[in-house]
């Protein structure tokens, strides 16, 4: 039973599992293992990033596509939520009309740039997606009649996602819950069936053919498969994965702008938790996106504790300042790609697998009579 819901795709390592156990755990409790605003503002934006590199995994992990259009797509979700509840009121049927009509919007322009682009090679697709994206990004700061322009749309949500509405008068085991809790919960449900619905495209017979064609191209194409329509319909459903992790985190943060789901620097760190975490094992989604936000968000608190340790010793101190976490991130991510080629993931599957070798090979064969 659990080998079909994760689509006979396990961990295939000990430490992974556990790892990934610890993850889902964690996240699952979060609001209680770790009270607190921020703690809980991480945890959501782990869900939303899982979803979103998960998606992006499909597209640059199986299919071996380079694409820049990502966040476009991420910010098409968040404006379709923004949008319909800032024109209908917050009600649930305005967010079922954001989250379609988002949907209905990426579907339609990831067809477009798949259609017109996916006979491009390589860097080229990646040039145009990366033009079509700033185009984008350009458009909804200028149509502030209906995105807000720079200033962005702040919106409200039905009252029972509201942070103001508590069902219980009394907390439980130690938190009183409240709307911003429950909104959480709804996020980590929508995550996980996202990614277990992810999980089940790449290792069907479409996520099949897809890796036949990173792998090779022309013998996919030799042996009949049409390679430009499975590579458009990768470009689609990632898309469309990608607009309902736009649509959660607008649902979380109740704000949308430009700057909060249409920028390149979240291109970027999509890229990022994709090599951190292991490209084309989805599992990588998980931990590169756990690693990188963590380390985004209590990077600097975690310098500014080392800064004040070493207030002393002028050169320690002044590395370990606040104000160069950047620096730091920079260099924690080449360390993890000088000791993880392959990702996390990659890198215990491998372990796994030479153990497992080596046991083959060590154990005697079978003497005939």
């Amino acid at each position: 039973m659990l080998s079909r819901l994760f689509s006979n795709d396990l961990p295939r390592n000990r430490l992974l599992t556990v790892i990934l156990l610890a993850i889902v755990i964690g996240l699952a409790l979060a609001p209680f293992l770790f009270p607190g605003v921020k703690a809980l503002n991480v945890a959501a934006k782990i869900l939303i990033f899982i979803v979103l590199v998960a998606a992006f995994d499909l597209l640059l992990g199986y299919t071996g596509i380079v694409s820049f259009a990502h966040t476009m797509f991420f910010g098409i979700g968040a404006y379709g939520i923004a949008i319909a509840t800032t024109r209908m009121g917050p009600t649930w049927g305005a967010i079922a009309v954001g989250v379609l009509g988002a949907l209905v919007l990426s579907l339609l322009l990831s067809l477009a740039v798949g259609l017109f682009s996916l006979r491009v090679r390589a860097i080229f697709f990646a040039m145009i997606t990366l033009a079509v994206a700033a185009a984008f990004q350009t458009l909804a700061s200028q149509l502030s009649d209906w995105t807000g322009g720079e200033d962005g749309l702040t919106f409200k949500l039905p009252e029972v996602l509201m942070p103001s509405f508590e069902p219980f008068e009394t907390e439980v085991f130690g938190v009183l819950i409240d709307g911003k809790i429950i909104t959480y919960y709804g996020l980590f449900v929508v995550a996980v069936v996202l990614f277990l619905a992810l999980l089940r495209i790449v290792n069907s017979p479409f996520g099949r053919v897809l890796q036949a064609i990173r792998e090779n191209e022309f013998r996919a194409e030799a042996i009949g498969y049409r390679v430009v329509v499975y590579r458009t319909l990768s470009s689609v459903i990632s898309a469309l994965f990608a607009t309902l992790a736009g649509c959660m985190l607008a649902i979380w943060l109740r704000y949308n702008g430009p700057d909060t789901s249409l920028s390149f620097e979240i291109m970027m760190d999509v890229l990022l938790i994709v090599v951190i975490g292991g490209m084309g094992t989805m599992y990588g989604a998980l931990i590169g996106s756990v690693l990188f936000v963590v380390a985004q968000s209590y990077l600097q608190d975690l310098l500014r504790l080392g800064s004040e340790a070493t207030a002393g010793v002028p050169v320690v101190s002044a590395l370990l300042s606040p104000d160069r976490w950047l620096l730091w991130m920079g260099l924690l991510f080449v360390l993890s790609v000088y000791y993880f080629p392959t990702g996390v993931v990659g890198k215990l599957r491998a372990r796994t697998e030479a153990r497992n070798l080596t046991r083959k090979v060590s154990t005697p064969a079978p003497q005939t009579p």
